[in-house]
């Protein structure tokens, strides 16, 4: 656990490090491989395939508030207690994965990609700042718990299927960087790590 804790700990400091960087040197490579990803993304896009990434977009609090509550109730009604406990450690994990998102996006305030690059057009307008994706944050957050609660492949694959598909959508819509979503993959997962021992 000690070394789970370290690495997460210097994991973070890699990000800030990363995002403090990408903004002293905003033509870096690394930065123009997020704008020419973001640009191929949006020269690809149709009218359907742009209805289903916004429906999986708004999916991320039905999951994030959905599961937790579900298992909740579950066990509740089953006089389950280990449930009970789960959903506290999934819940757990999410609400602390957040609180750690918008920590960090007000430390590094990475402008919008559209608003950082005229030649990427957003589906929509997002508001707030660009680093990490608070909606891959939460959603791997929620999904990773789930795994570790459940290590079940019939609940693994679907619950990183639907958070990889959370996480896309968020570059193909235009309103986060390849960088931002990694940083909150890195962030969710990672979070539900230093939790463990409450789920024990």
């Amino acid at each position: 656990m000690k070394l789970i804790k370290k690495t997460y700990f210097f994991s973070l400091i890699f990000l800030f490090s990363l995002s403090v960087n990408s903004r002293l040197v905003a033509q870096s490579r690394l930065q123009q491989w997020d704008d020419r990803i973001m640009i191929d993304l949006q020269n690809q896009r149709t009218p359907e395939q742009t209805g289903i990434f916004l429906f999986l977009s708004n999916t991320h609090l039905y999951g994030d508030i959905g599961v937790p509550a579900g298992l909740l109730v579950g066990g509740i009604i089953g006089n389950d207690k280990q449930m009970r406990q789960n959903s506290l450690y999934v819940a757990s994990s999410t609400v602390l994965t957040t609180g750690l998102t918008y920590l960090i996006k007000h430390i590094v305030k990475r402008p919008r990609p559209f608003v950082q690059n005229l030649n990427i057009t957003p589906v929509y307008r997002a508001g707030s700042t660009s680093f990490p994706s608070g909606h891959t944050s939460s959603s791997f957050s929620t999904a990773t718990a789930l795994s570790r609660a459940y290590p079940k492949w019939y609940v693994i694959a679907p619950a990183f299927l639907w958070a990889g598909s959370v996480s896309y959508s968020r570059m193909y819509l235009g309103v986060h960087y390849p960088t931002d979503v990694a940083a909150g993959a890195a962030l969710g997962v990672g979070s539900t790590f230093i939790l463990q021992s409450l789920k024990k």
